[in-house]
């Protein structure tokens, strides 16, 4: 089986992923309600009470809905760094001290095999993190809610089998659009959401000789549609030396239906 994966839920109204490997699975974010994640782990045929874990990325609603709920109703371990958990405490209900476990930034944890790498990205949560997958020279990286993406970020994800990338707005779109200013002003922030061109150039400076697969994730349901974001990545990319469809493909995430299972 090797190192699997699927983006169950992608957008602004809830994130959730599942990755497996032959010997565990977890689940990064549970942005939605607990039957909804029970739906999802449905359409992907896995079952929820065999997770080995749940990996919080940090305390927005949208990614943290249902942790409470599915951690108490399968018995989960939770991880989360210690900001995190101070920030979400009064969010997710009480938690047994059993299921709390701390995974600081910048640290890895292994299981077995499976080495999971945590590094910090740019939003305005109290520590907001997101990880690496390490398993049989195969590498999987998860990367959204950030307001830009660093030299430092970039270093540590460069030449992954597969991205799930943020590619969050188009620029014309969001401001022409019906947010207030200041909601406008916090997305195009460094504290915020990047833009498709901004993805696309982040892109084109990680994608390696690995690099075969980028799903374009926490698309926003009014300042974005995927054909434009998979149309404004793509010219960004050849622009830049990338030829999508030969060295790598682009896939679409969906706000309520999971990506197929697939092996990095």
């Amino acid at each position: 089986m090797g190192l699997t994966f699927s983006v169950l839920a992608s957008g602004s109204t809830g994130n959730a992923v599942f990755v497996e490997t032959e010997e565990h699975s977890f689940l990064v974010d549970a942005g939605l309600s607990g039957k909804q994640m029970e739906a999802l782990f449905a359409k992907i045929d896995r079952d929820m009470g065999k997770l080995s874990g749940l990996l919080v990325t940090h305390e927005h609603s949208d990614h943290i809905k249902g942790v409470g709920i599915v951690a108490r109703k399968y018995n989960l371990p939770i991880y989360a760094n210690e900001k995190t958990w101070a920030a979400m405490d009064g969010l997710i209900g009480k938690i047994p001290l059993e299921q709390r476990f701390t995974f600081e930034t910048e640290t890895v944890k292994s299981f077995g095999a499976l080495d999971i790498e945590s590094f910090g990205v740019s939003h305005d949560a109290a520590e907001p993190m997101f990880y690496i997958f390490h398993h049989g020279g195969k590498k999987l990286v998860l990367i959204t809610d950030t307001g830009y993406v660093s030299d430092r970020m970039k270093g540590i994800i460069s030449n992954a089998d597969a991205f799930v990338f943020e590619s969050n707005h188009d620029v014309q779109m969001l401001r022409m659009g019906r947010y207030p200013w200041n909601i406008k002003r916090r997305i195009l922030s460094d504290v915020g959401h990047v833009s498709n061109e901004d993805a696309a150039i982040a892109m084109s400076e990680v994608i390696g000789d690995q690099t075969k697969r980028i799903y374009l994730a926490h698309l926003s349901q009014d300042n974005n549609m995927k054909d434009l974001a998979k149309m404004s990545v793509t010219q960004t990319l050849q622009s830049r030396g990338v030829i999508v469809g030969e060295q790598v493909e682009l896939y679409d995430t969906d706000p309520k239906n999971p990506t197929a299972l697939t092996a990095v």
